[in-house]
């Protein structure tokens, strides 16, 4: 792996490697939320997802999508795709500050669902107008282009 800052795991696996291309690697979570659920890593450490190249990008992507593929029909009848950036928490065995994508397998009422996600409805809330014209601003590259 390149540029391999000490305290990072994901610069240095080598033996838990299921399968990689030029510039990213996959291997199984551990710890895991269920069987079958995988990490798709950067080779090049980075822990902001926008300082990605592009060629990074369409690497990573590809593995993702081999192991959806892989996947479907054998450990789940469908995927969840799931990128966190949160440097506001710190490093532990299960937060790493190293970019990363989980492939996650998912059926109809799992392990998942039962013990977290039914209870989300709860979090929800109706978008009013007010706040789509605040948000939406924020990606408003004129606005954006002033600060």
């Amino acid at each position: 792996m390149t540029n391999n800052p000490k305290n990072c795991p994901f610069c240095s696996f080598t033996d838990r490697v299921i399968k990689d291309n030029a510039s990213a690697y996959t291997i199984l979570s551990n710890p895991r939320k269920v069987p079958g659920h995988f990490l798709v890593i950067p080779k090049r450490h980075t822990e902001k997802p926008w300082e990605l190249t592009a060629k990074e990008i369409q690497d990573v992507f590809k593995l993702i999508f081999f192991i959806e593929k892989s996947i479907i029909g054998k450990l789940g009848s469908g995927c969840d795709i799931r990128q966190n950036y949160r440097p506001f928490i710190e490093q532990d065995d299960v937060k790493m500050n190293h970019v990363h994508f989980h492939v996650i397998p998912r059926n109809k009422n799992d392990y998942i669902y039962s013990v977290s996600e039914k209870f989300e409805v709860d979090l929800f809330a109706e978008l009013d107008d007010l706040e789509h014209q605040e948000v939406a601003k924020l990606l408003d590259t004129k606005e954006a282009s002033k600060e």
